[in-house]
Formats: structure tokens, sequence, C-alpha cells
């Protein structure tokens, strides 16, 4: 008699397209489908494919061990799916119900087969948990390593629309700072605001640090370098912002900002911008 691996092979072979009704079924129970956030027919090929993979690789290969060159296409066809849940909206137990629901109606066609062999259908069912698991296990990670690709992406890009460098006027530039001032986000700021005073050759920067809540020794350094990089592109840098609170906490820590302008605000900071440029602006009369 086949071992359990041979009998799940020949249970996909005989009996794929009931297997396949059978499974659907689960999975519509499950609320994989029920809530519309992927479409029966799209839902059905996909599981057609994952039986056919699955079939060929088991064939060919041990079941009990899925990382074998005769799974990858299993692997790629599951990587691929988790990346579609993420982007439908699914979560994880959905993405990974998708292969656990798949038990029951694999279970009960390999006790057909068993023909009451208690023995039998022990290793087999053991043979298929072994390998469901395993999928599942790997569709889980591949969903997870694709929602963290996701949400990297964004901080990127949150990062990027949470540092604007603004035009004030021709040779002025300004980045209002909004919240913490961390490393990542310092190189971000350093790479836009250079990039920005290339481009426009501005001569004056004002960073404005009134939307940072909090200054420590490690957000006056990110500070510090990113004034140094601007100096070094020959453009001059203003610090605005600096709120008394600050200017105690920098006086506390003994952060040397010598040769640093800094301002209360932003409007200080861009009068003094505008003097240093050659502008003079005055009221007009009335």
């Amino acid at each position: 008699m086949a071992n359990g691996t041979g009998r799940i092979a020949a249970v996909l072979r005989k009996s794929e397209r009931e297997l396949l009704a059978d499974w659907l079924v689960e999975l519509r129970a499950s609320g994989t489908a029920g809530d519309r956030q992927i479409g029966d027919a799209e839902l059905q090929s996909q599981a057609q494919e994952f039986l056919r993979l699955v079939r060929e690789s088991a064939a060919q290969g041990d079941t009990t061990n899925v990382g074998g060159p005769e799974w990858a296409p299993v692997r790629e066809f599951l990587e691929g799916v988790s990346r579609s849940r993420v982007a439908q909206g699914f979560n994880s137990a959905q993405t990974a119900t998708f292969i656990f629901s798949l038990k029951k109606p694999l279970f009960a066609r390999l006790g057909h087969e068993s023909a009451g062999d208690a023995k039998a259908l022990s290793d087999d069912v053991w043979a298929a948990t072994a390998l469901l698991d395993q999928l599942g296990l790997h569709t889980v990670t591949a969903f997870q390593k694709t929602r963290e690709d996701v949400i990297a992406r964004q901080q990127e890009e949150m990062l990027e629309l949470s540092t604007p460098v603004v035009k004030l006027w021709d040779g002025i530039l300004a980045l209002p700072m909004i919240g913490t001032l961390d490393s990542a986000r310092t190189q971000v700021v350093m790479e836009s605001l250079l990039q920005r005073i290339v481009d426009t050759g501005a001569e004056i920067a004002i960073i404005d640090i009134t939307g940072v809540p909090t200054v420590d020794t490690l957000v006056a350094q990110h500070l510090l370098k990113t004034v140094t990089a601007i100096r070094l592109m020959g453009a001059d840098c203003i610090i605005s912002g600096v709120r008394p609170q600050i200017a105690q906490t920098i006086v506390h820590l003994g952060v040397d900002l010598q040769g640093v302008i800094t301002k209360a605000n932003l409007a200080d900071a861009l009068a003094l911008a505008l003097r240093r440029s050659g502008f003079t602006v005055a009221r007009k009369p009335v």
C-alpha cells in the first residue's frame, strides 16, 4: 500500500474536481469570499491552480518538506496569493484560511482511500497535516513580509510628505518640521533640502522647529548636521521656532549652537533672510 505521501498525490489525481468543489464550500463558509474582497471566479481560479501545483509537486517529492526544489512552484504561487491578499485588504488569518480550509475536504477524501485501515488513515492525516501546515506557514510568512514592505514604503512616503521644502522668496527656502526628528527623518530632511538648494540656487534655508515637541541631545545633533550640510552647499541656515522651553533645554544639555542663527518664530527668520538677501519690506501707506 502506498504511504501517506503517495496517497495524497493519488487523491489529488483521482478526485481533484470533487476536492475543489468541497474546498470552495469551506472557503465560502469561512468568510474568505463572503465579504466580497475577492470574487468567486478569482477564488476558484486560485484554488484550482493551487491543487494542480500541489498535485504535480506531491507526485515527485516528499510532502513532509516543502522547502525542496520540486515545491518551488507552489511556494511562488502562494507568495503571489499573499501579495494579492495584502492589496485586497485581507488580514493574516483570512489569508491562512485559504490553505487551512483545505484540511477538512482532504481528510475526508483520504478517509475514503484508507478503506477502513486505521493505521493508513492515521498516516495519511498526519502527512496531510504536515503538508498543509508548512504551506500555511509559508503563506503567512509571505503575507507578513509583503505587509512589512508596504508599511516601510508608506513610512518613507509619509516622511517625504512630512518634510516639505517651501520656496518663500527668491533665494529663500523654508522647511517646517512637525513631529519627532530622528535619524531616518534627518536623512530625508537633508536630502530634500540639499536637492532643493541645488535646484533653486537658494542662498538661505530656514528650518522651522515650531512643530517639534521636544529637543534633546540627539535632536540637536541632527539639526547641527543639517546646518553643516547646508553650509557645505554654500547656503546659510536659520533655525526658527526656538521657544523659551527649547532654549532652556539646549542650554541645559550643553549643546553648542555657536555660529547658528536662531529666531523665535518663522516671521522673524523670514525678515532676517530678506534683509540678508538685500530686500526691504515696508508697510504701504494708507
